[in-house]
């Protein structure tokens, strides 16, 4: 689709991480930003500060007259999978003969005529795509991005760089909407069974994402972690902590006073040493993929290193909200049971000698059900736990 000529832009879901992205985007970029949610958050509120309006009322009346009254090339809809079908304003909207499209949707057309770098992965898109998104951002690179959390470094999801012609995607896998992308580089993170209430088994994603990598061109890049095994028509680097046989990989990878200092090395060759502040030995292995894709982006070594030592990291992943020596808190978003691993292993690699208890919410029942074995593995490493409801 192309966006010539669009004025106005509403968004059914507009609270939603992703679509806030959106939102700041073409607000950034000029346009007339406004949207539904169904309930007041933080980040809601940020929008409105932020100069969109926000409302909360489901009903075709609350949908602003200044969009309904518009010629219809001239206003853009936007809807979430999470908004129902029978959401009376969107059905009002869609009756009115206005143009509502996925946010995927949204996203291919923006991204359309820039040189993307997509991070994929059933998990650790955010914390890739913001490391990205900083070490892009350093000396005179800049980056457009678009993430799945509030990168501390810019404290938004949005990075609007308007000078670039690079954007910084997460490659969403849920609903194949990464297929809709044209990476002309890509990180591939992790194939772990993951939304099986869309793709039935995980011989099914696999396929989906071996779809994705070869949307990657010729001329391009694909980041694998060691492992993941794929047929493709673009270069390959693959990564891992640690390796013998990876291309990409750390050496001499230790912890001194919370931080993590390891050696960066290329096909044999040591590019220097960089000092993380950012905790996880999974954060040093996505650490590997963002200096790959600056390196292909030919930010210099000196760059990267200085800005892998200031990444900040994003909201809830990881995140200290206590720190200190008799009691340590921290908030992390995962979801998955390979994600409760890599965070618990974390917490018990800084703090060998505490005891570590989990506050664990489920998310989503089909997750729920289709991994109970799988969550309860990695829920056993934990010291003591604390078991919600399904959200």
């Amino acid at each position: 689709m192309n966006l010539d000529g669009i004025h106005k832009v509403y968004f059914f879901g507009i609270g939603g991480i992703g679509m806030s992205a959106l939102a700041r985007y073409f607000h950034q970029m000029g346009l007339d930003v406004a949207g539904y949610d169904r309930t007041p958050s933080p980040l809601t509120n940020t929008l409105e500060e932020e100069g969109m309006e926000v409302n909360f009322n489901a009903s075709p009346e609350a949908v602003p007259a200044r969009f309904i009254e518009s010629p219809l090339d001239q206003v853009l809809f936007v809807s979430t999978p999470a908004i129902p079908a029978a959401h009376a304003g969107l059905g009002f909207c869609q009756s009115r003969g206005f143009s509502v499209i996925k946010r995927s949707q949204a996203m291919e057309a923006i991204v359309a005529e820039k040189e993307t770098y997509a991070i994929a992965g059933t998990h650790g898109k955010t914390t890739t795509s913001s490391m990205v998104a900083h070490l892009l951002n350093q000396g005179n690179h800049s980056a457009t991005a678009f993430l799945g959390g509030i990168a501390t470094n810019f404290e938004s999801n949005m990075v609007v760089a308007k000078d670039s012609n690079i954007a910084v995607v997460e490659a969403d896998e849920y609903d194949r909407s990464f297929l809709r992308l044209r990476p002309s580089v890509a990180v591939i993170i992790s194939v772990d069974a993951d939304h099986l209430d869309i793709y039935g088994n995980a011989d099914s994603l696999r396929l989906s994402f071996e779809e994705f990598a070869e949307l990657v061109p010729e001329n391009g890049l694909i980041m694998l972690r060691e492992g993941i095994e794929m047929d493709v028509k673009a270069p390959v680097w693959t990564y891992a902590v640690e390796s013998n046989t990876a291309d990409l990989t750390t050496k001499k990878l230790r912890v001194e006073n919370g931080a993590y200092h390891f050696e960066v090395w290329l096909k044999g060759e040591n590019l220097g040493e960089v000092i993380m502040h950012y905790p996880g030995r999974h954060n040093a292995e996505n650490a590997l993929a963002a200096i790959g894709m600056a390196l292909h982006a030919q930010v210099s070594w000196s760059e990267i290193a200085e800005g892998l030592k200031s990444f900040l990291g994003v909201k809830r992943r990881f995140e200290y909200q206590i720190r200190r020596e008799d009691r340590v808190y921290i908030d992390d978003y995962a979801h998955h049971p390979t994600e409760i691993t890599a965070c618990v292993n974390s917490a018990k690699e800084l703090y060998p000698e505490k005891r570590i208890t989990g506050v664990f919410q489920p998310h989503l029942y089909s997750r729920t059900r289709d991994f109970a074995d799988e969550f309860g593995e990695s829920l056993s490493e934990l010291n003591d736990l604390l078991l919600m409801d399904i959200y």
